[in-house]
């Protein structure tokens, strides 16, 4: 698709409009924290639905649900308070290859977050010299030093490693843009948005290069960087509001 820069930022502008937007949010994994409205539940809310974001969108609606109806809908005061046998009981847990071992895995290493290291927001904080890349390894160390089965490690994105971390990277979108438009919250106020990094899957992988806005074939972490440097040719202050064309492009209108 060959559209000059002017043509590609109208359309893109214009498709971030139309998906950004509440009526959009039915569907989505994001609709889970929306449930909420003290911070900390929001963010364990987020972290847990964005952890098992892959596959069916349904399924994942269906299963962030149970599971936090496993926590009694109170995903703070559990990680904070629940007994040994409490949270034993989600061992029962599953969402594909997410299984209860891994939850209550999760379970104990935010429990050990929220309690030793001030909570999820400062374990994310970038630095001048490595920025979203290396808070994302940092964050992935301090997740893993609870002791765990090393089957768990594979739920965690390592971007040092070369993986895309979609799921971690959507995790910040939710939480750290502020457009006032009612989808992501801007919770967390010392991350600028503008050293985001777009979340890249399947589908907006596959927007992008038929943009013309990606030319690495494969979905890792150099194609991240490859996609968010060419978004923020358009926007450099919010380069990560496209992520909401190129889903919505790819999942709604299979462009």
């Amino acid at each position: 698709m060959e559209l000059s820069h002017q043509e590609l930022f109208d359309f893109l502008e214009a498709k971030y409009a139309q998906y950004n937007r509440q009526e959009f949010i039915e569907t989505d994994p994001i609709s889970v924290p929306h449930q909420f409205t003290r911070k900390e539940d929001i963010e364990i809310a987020a972290f847990l639905t964005a952890s098992i974001s892959w596959g069916n969108r349904l399924s994942i609606l269906n299963d962030a649900g149970k599971l936090l109806e496993m926590m009694e809908f109170s995903p703070y005061e559990f990680i904070i308070n629940a007994s040994q046998a409490q949270t034993e009981r989600l061992g029962s847990f599953y969402h594909r290859t997410f299984n209860g071992i891994d939850c209550i895995f999760f379970l104990t290493s935010l429990r050990n977050i929220y309690r030793y290291h001030e909570g999820l927001e400062t374990l994310f904080l970038p630095d001048d010299e490595t920025g979203i890349k290396g808070a994302l390894c940092r964050f992935r160390s301090t997740f893993l030093e609870t002791d765990h089965p090393l089957r768990s490690e594979k739920h965690i994105a390592d971007p040092c490693r070369g993986s895309s971390a979609k799921r971690l990277l959507m995790f910040l979108r939710w939480m750290v843009r502020n457009d006032n438009r009612g989808v992501d919250f801007g919770l967390w106020k010392m991350i600028p948005p503008s050293l985001l990094m777009c979340p890249l899957d399947i589908h907006s992988g596959h927007v992008a290069r038929k943009l013309g806005l990606l030319k690495r074939k494969q979905n890792d972490w150099q194609a991240v960087e490859e996609l968010t440097e060419n978004l923020r040719q358009f926007d450099p202050e919010d380069p990560v509001k496209y992520d909401f064309a190129l889903f919505g492009l790819g999942v709604f209108e299979h462009f």
